[in-house]
């Protein structure tokens, strides 16, 4: 055996820690994202009140990043598998004309799904 290589149980007891690893990190994120909307639920109110646009905008801000932490630690654990595996994604294809009139599709339609979801909120809630 070559100084590169791992034993097998040294190998195995190396990939439980960092599976581990993920697995404790992608829970942690998922309850703080809970708590954060539990906190959201209970205890803002209505975004009229003095404070909650600013208490919801940071809940909501923290959610996306811990969200954005938990989807790359799963896109590295399938990209960049630690002590094995290793998947090479297709290169992206050039940017073209079509693709960025898609993108901008889709910004379009999500900043008007959460401004029509923002104005219905604050018609229930008002």
């Amino acid at each position: 055996m070559s100084s590169g290589e791992l034993a097998p149980a040294d190998f195995h007891r190396l990939r439980e820690r960092v599976l581990d690893l993920y697995t404790t990190v992608i829970a942690l994120m998922i309850v703080g994202i809970g708590g954060l909307v539990l906190y959201t639920v209970l205890w803002v109110g209505p975004l009229t009140s003095p404070g909650a646009q600013e208490s919801f905008g940071l809940a909501l801000a923290l959610s996306f990043l811990m969200a954005t932490v938990a989807v790359h630690l799963v896109d590295r654990m399938y990209r960049v598998w630690p002590l094995g595996r290793t998947i090479h994604p297709t290169p992206p294809g050039p940017v073209t004309d079509r693709s960025l009139a898609r993108f901008f599709q889709a910004v379009v339609l999500v900043a008007a799904a959460a401004g029509i979801a923002y104005l219905l909120g604050a018609l229930i809630a008002g």
